[in-house]
C-alpha cells in the first residue's frame, strides 16, 4: 500500500509540475505561421536538387551545394557556419557532355548515363554494336583483335522480356487487409535456405570471374563503349558506379548504362542478325 501512494504521490508531483508550465500561445501561433506561410521547404530543395544538380561524392554539385548551405545558413543568422573536412575520399566525378543515339535500322535517341567514375570517350564515337556472347573465359578467346573501338554488349540470356503492369501506384488498403495486417505474427524461426542454393552460388561465382576476365580483355582490347542493362522500367532506370573512386583505381572502359527498353530494344536486333 505505501509503494502505491509513494507513486500516486510522485505521479501528482509530475502533473502539478507539468500543468503549471505557461505556455505562450503568440510563440506557437508565430512558429505556426512561420511553418505554413512562410516555409523554405521548398526553395531548399529547388536549390540542392535543381540548382546544384547531382550530388556525387566529391563531385562539384556537392560542392555547389554545400556552398550554397554555408552562405544561406550564415545570412539566415548562424554563427561560425563552416565545411569541415572529414578525410581523404578520392576521385571526383561528373558528366560534362553526354549524348547516344542509334543510327539503324532507323534514328533513335536512347535513354542512357554514363556510370559513375568510369572514363569519357575522349570525343563522339560511331560504331557497329558487337554483341558478345560468352559463358566461360575461354569463350572470349574468339573476340580477340575484333574489338578496338568498337562499342559493345553482351548477350545476357537470363534477360526476359518487359511485363505490362495494370496495377496502380497507389492503393488503399481494404478494412479486411489492414485487419490481417494487424493480427501478423513475427516469425520465431529463421527462413530456410531453398533447395540448390549452394548451385546458385557457384553459378553466381562462375559469372563474376567471366565477368572480370571481360573487363580485363576489353580493356585490354581498346574497346570504344560498353553497353550494360540498367534496372528500371518505363524509361526510368536506376544508376550505379562502374569503377572505383580511388585515386590508385584499375583503369576501366567507357561504359554507359541504358534503359530497359532500349537495350533490350537493340538486344532483340542484334540477335536476328541486324545491323545496329
Amino acid at each position: 500500500m505505501k509503494k502505491l501512494t509513494l507513486t500516486a504521490l510522485t505521479l501528482g508531483f509530475a502533473l502539478t509540475g507539468f500543468a503549471q508550465e505557461k505556455v505562450d500561445m503568440a510563440i506557437v501561433q508565430k512558429i505556426r505561421k512561420e511553418g505554413l506561410e512562410n516555409s523554405k521547404v521548398m526553395d531548399i530543395a529547388f536549390q540542392i536538387t535543381d540548382v546544384a544538380g547531382p550530388r556525387l561524392s566529391n563531385s562539384p554539385g556537392l560542392k555547389r551545394a554545400q556552398d550554397w548551405a554555408v552562405k544561406q545558413f550564415t545570412e539566415w543568422g548562424l554563427k561560425n557556419v563552416h565545411l569541415e573536412s572529414w578525410g581523404k575520399f578520392g576521385k571526383g566525378w561528373q558528366i560534362d557532355k553526354f549524348y547516344a543515339a542509334t543510327t539503324l535500322p532507323f534514328y533513335h535517341a536512347i535513354i542512357a548515363s554514363p556510370k559513375a567514375w568510369t572514363p569519357g570517350t575522349n570525343g563522339p564515337i560511331k560504331s557497329e554494336v558487337i554483341l558478345i556472347k560468352a559463358d566461360t573465359v575461354t569463350d572470349l578467346a574468339k573476340y580477340k583483335g575484333k574489338l578496338a573501338g568498337k562499342i559493345v554488349m553482351f548477350d545476357q540470356t537470363t534477360l526476359q522480356p518487359l511485363q505490362n503492369t495494370y496495377k496502380p501506384d497507389a492503393v488503399r488498403h481494404t478494412d479486411s487487409v489492414l485487419t490481417k495486417m494487424e493480427q501478423a505474427t513475427a516469425q520465431t524461426q529463421r527462413p530456410q535456405r531453398p533447395a540448390g542454393n549452394n548451385n546458385m552460388m557457384a553459378q553466381m561465382l562462375k559469372m563474376r570471374e567471366t565477368r572480370a576476365a571481360m573487363t580485363a580483355m576489353l580493356l585490354e582490347e581498346k574497346v570504344g563503349l560498353i553497353l550494360t542493362y540498367a534496372r528500371g522500367s518505363y524509361g526510368t532506370f536506376f544508376t550505379s558506379n562502374g569503377a572505383s573512386y580511388a585515386l590508385d583505381a584499375k583503369p576501366v572502359s567507357p561504359e554507359l548504362e541504358v534503359s530497359s527498353e532500349d537495350y533490350l530494344h537493340i538486344l532483340r536486333l542484334l540477335r536476328a542478325g541486324k545491323p545496329v
